[in-house]
Parts: C-alpha cells; structure tokens; sequence
C-alpha cells in the first residue's frame, strides 16, 4: 500500500520532532541530523569520517535518548576480538550448560569509533551483523531487534596502525558524511555551557523505537516512479563507465539510493521520490563506493568530481511514465 499524503506530512513532523531533539546536543548540525536520521528510518547504516572531538558520541547518545532506545559504544582497537562485539557463551556451573552473554552490538544505537583501528576479523564480525541484524554464536541465531543503526566513525588523519576498510565493505555504509566543526556562534554557545559535560542527558524521549519500526515500514511504501528508477539506474551506470572509475556505484548502492530517498522524501512531507531527491542524496549514498583508477587518482581525480560530473551529464526526467 501507498502512503498517502496525509501520512507524509505526520512523518515530517515527527522527523522533525526527532531532528530538534537531537539538535539540543548536536548544535549546528541539522543537516547531518537529518542525514543520520534517514539511514536509521532506511534500515542503513553511516559512516563518519571525522576528526576527533566533533560530537560523534554525542549524537549516538543524543539518538538513543530521542527514540527511547539503549546506546552503546565500542571503541575499536588491534587487540579487540570478534567476541567483544558479538558476544559469547559462558558456562553457567548452576544450569550446567552454556549461557549466551549478548554483546555491546545488542542495542538500538551503536557508535563504533575508529572501526578502522580493529583487525579486519573484527571488522568483519561487525559488518556481518550489519548487513542481517542478527548474530550467530555456537549455532544459535540472535536478533538484534529494530531499530539497530550503527555509526561507524574513521580518523581521516592519523592512519599509523590501521587496517584500511575494504572496498565491498565501504559498500555495506548506507551514506558517508562528515560532522565538521561547529560555526564561531554555535562554538561560542558550546563554550558558554562548558559546564555541561555531556549535552546529550538533555534530551527526552519522543518517540518509542516500536514507533520507530512503524514509521520504517510507512517509509518504504513511499512511491517511486519508473522514470525515477530509470535515472537512478542510469546514474550507477554512467559511473561504471566514467574513464577515471575503477568501479562504480554497485547494485546495492542503487538500491540504497532507493531507501534513502524513500525517507527523504517523506520527511519533506511527501509521498512520492522526485529526481531532485536523489541528487541532494547521491555524494551522501555513493561516493564512498566508487574506485578510481590509480592512474586518474594519481592526476587528481576524485569521486566527488565523478558523482558532480554524472548528476550533470545524465537528465534528470521530466515527467512520471
């Protein structure tokens, strides 16, 4: 079924709840809000990559609050294991048997800080979870429950130590952006509440996460045009065949471009995707999943420049079919 346009304008509303309620803990930060927002209404997941002190914890915290739901944090390192993510079975001498013990990736809002400092196993054990919301210890399956985001972050500068993430894993991020540093007036209000240590206990609950699942599933009966779908498609295609690209915007990122429009488009207060969404989206969803050639990376090229290029090389359609 379709959402109508009156179910659209209660879903921008309460995105927009959620957004303010956030914004006491992030100041600034709107758009960013409203980015990560969208990945959590589209069942995706985000990829900071941002310095650090710029309110990555502050905004998971702030999150979790606003929906009602549990937080928690991981801080990634060399000597993390799998086990420390996921969890692990214990031996309860009482029961005389094995007793799972959930791990902190059992929670609605995950903030993974530096992933790229873990070893590529745990990285993996992370993104398992990522891509089926459930894990699988001894056999045995556990969900995760709805709604489950992470927000992964990266140290854009420091790369001693580090194991760089795979490209098909860089393809498993919904959206990569960044939280910059706050503007000089925002600053300023942040130095005159220094005494607050952590601007993310402001924040009330707004929403309960069973709300959060029934607005996830209202989002993605948001209707998408077949014109509106052809350009998408034609958008991954023209960056597959962009010189400077050693691989382009996947199938699965045509489809992330997908959901994340659905919900874009609805917390503008619409039911219907228009092109225009998918462009403001499209340096969010898929720079992230381009390979430049070495050669072409090497004179400059960049895929920002790619993703810049294409939205203006491929028409935008102008009627519905």
């Amino acid at each position: 079924m379709t959402m109508t346009p009156e179910q659209a304008t209660w879903f921008a509303e309460t995105f927009g709840t959620i957004q303010a309620a956030i914004g006491k803990a992030v100041l600034g930060k709107d758009h960013v809000i409203r980015l990560v927002l969208t990945a959590l209404f589209a069942e995706g997941h985000v990829l900071l990559e941002d310095a650090p002190g710029t309110g990555k914890t502050s905004l998971a915290k702030a999150l979790g609050a606003a929906i009602d739901g549990t937080h928690s944090r991981l801080q990634f390192t060399p000597d993390l294991l799998p086990s420390d993510v996921t969890g692990s079975s214990i031996w309860d001498e009482r029961v005389r048997d094995f007793e799972f013990h959930k791990g902190p990736i059992f929670a609605s809002i995950v903030l993974a800080d530096e992933i790229n400092r873990a070893s590529p196993k745990t990285q993996s054990a992370l993104l398992e979870v990522m891509e089926e919301s459930r894990v699988t210890v001894d056999r045995t399956t556990h969900s995760v429950g709805r709604p489950f985001l992470v927000i992964a972050t990266q140290n854009p500068i420091e790369q001693a130590g580090t194991y760089k993430l795979p490209e098909a894993q860089l393809d498993r991020f919904l959206l990569k952006t960044s939280i910059g540093y706050p503007d000089l007036a925002q600053t300023v209000r942040l130095l005159k509440d220094a005494a607050t240590r952590d601007r993310s206990t402001a924040v009330s609950p707004v929403i309960t996460t069973g709300a959060v699942a029934d607005m996830t599933d209202l989002a993605s009966s948001v209707h998408t045009d077949d014109a509106v779908l052809h350009y998408i498609a034609t958008l991954c295609e023209n960056t597959r065949q962009a010189p400077e690209t050693l691989l382009g915007v996947s199938t699965r990122g045509a489809l992330s471009m997908v959901r994340a429009a659905k919900v874009w488009a609805a917390a503008s207060g619409r039911h219907y995707i228009t092109p225009d969404d998918v462009k403001v989206l499209a340096p969010y969803v898929w720079t992230h999943r381009i390979v430049l050639d070495a050669e072409a990376e090497f004179e400059g090229a960049t895929a920002p420049q790619v993703i810049e290029r294409t939205l203006a090389e491929v028409a935008a359609p102008q009627s519905r079919v």
